[in-house]
């Protein structure tokens, strides 16, 4: 453990180095931060600061910049910090701009991802709910014209699936009522497997007359469960890394904006990343993947009533604004849970 000079100067060096992003010297911290110590035992406490693992000092430069091991030890002290009282006028700002165009929660998650990276700068993640086992809560079956039926599918955790699909014979709207109101009465509540074994079970033996028309539907119905399980993720402001010197070799940020690009690579670094806690920070080296080795992922969850359903973060250079990030992410968190149970018609107390 650190004595408190060594983390005055190493948090002092943190902190200039994540606002200037050039190597730090021991008479810019003398400058700069009143540590009550001359320039001289700066520089002493730097060198033993670089032995232990928690500076490095380039070759082209006097100064030094922080390790991924100097970082760990800045976030988790952050995180053991006593949470800072909620700013409410900010809370609700972000609300009111989350409202005010999502309608349905795909929406509310793509516009989050949009939101989360104006506010912080930074490349943001925010990854659609996790839904296993969907239940379907209810079914309609909508004529288009004569050729086309559209299918629209809501499950009990509020998912909206819409799907189209072309008949050759003409159905009247007596007909798709009837098949609605028949799936609602039977598949009401069931997941996909129960779906797929009542109908194993010859549930559509009482409709014969119309078994034709069923024999369509019931696919569509069981793909469109299948897609309501589906894990995305959308990213916003990948570009933004362009905007940090870091990423000035244009080959460095373009491997970024490729691993960025590919949602099943994204899917398993969120889903990988465990979390204990409200927050949860990755750091440089922590990453398994090559391209996001000189970044940090900072998740956080959203919830449905009781249930963790989905992840946000934010993902930028390891020199990036860690506090600020973290409360932003805290805001958005409680948002998202909110504006669902309200959505879904399950308003918080």
């Amino acid at each position: 453990m650190l004595d408190d000079r060594k983390l005055k100067v190493l948090h002092a060096i943190i902190n200039s180095y994540i606002i200037k992003a050039e190597p730090v010297g021991s008479r810019t911290i003398s400058k700069q931060y009143d540590l009550g110590v001359s320039s001289a035992t700066i520089r002493n406490e730097m060198s033993d600061l670089e032995e232990l693992g928690y500076l490095n000092k380039p070759h082209t430069s006097a100064g030094r910049v922080p390790s991924d091991k100097a970082y760990r030890l800045y976030v988790d002290q952050l995180l053991k910090l006593e949470k800072r009282k909620m700013d409410m006028k900010k809370k609700e700002m972000i609300k009111k701009a989350l409202i005010e165009e999502s309608q349905e929660i795909d929406e509310l998650i793509r516009n989050s991802a949009k939101i989360i990276s104006a506010i912080t700068s930074y490349t943001s993640l925010a990854m659609s709910p996790q839904l296993k086992e969907s239940r379907l809560k209810h079914i309609q079956l909508l004529p288009i014209d004569e050729a086309e039926i559209l299918v629209i599918l809501v499950s009990e955790s509020g998912i909206v699936k819409n799907t189209m699909f072309k008949v050759e014979e003409n159905i009247s709207q007596d007909q798709l009522s009837t098949i609605s109101n028949f799936l609602n009465h039977k598949l009401k509540g069931m997941s996909m497997d129960e779906i797929d074994r009542t109908i194993d079970d010859g549930l559509f033996k009482e409709m014969y007359e119309l078994k034709n028309i069923l024999d369509r539907i019931i696919p569509i119905i069981s793909k469109s469960l299948e897609d309501m399980d589906e894990v995305d993720v959308y990213a916003d402001g990948v570009t933004n890394i362009f905007n940090f010197p870091e990423y000035a070799d244009l080959d460095r940020a373009r491997s970024f904006i490729s691993f960025m690009e590919d949602k099943d690579l994204l899917i398993e670094v969120l889903l990988g990343d465990t979390l204990e806690g409200d927050i949860e920070i990755t750091i440089g080296s922590e990453n398994i993947y090559e391209p996001i080795k000189d970044c940090s992922l900072i998740t956080t969850t959203y919830r449905l009533g009781d249930m963790t359903i989905g992840k946000i973060g934010v993902i930028g250079p390891t020199r990036m604004e860690y506090f600020r990030v973290i409360n932003a992410l805290r805001l958005f968190s409680v948002n998202m849970t909110e504006i669902l149970d309200m959505l879904l018609g399950n308003p918080r107390v």
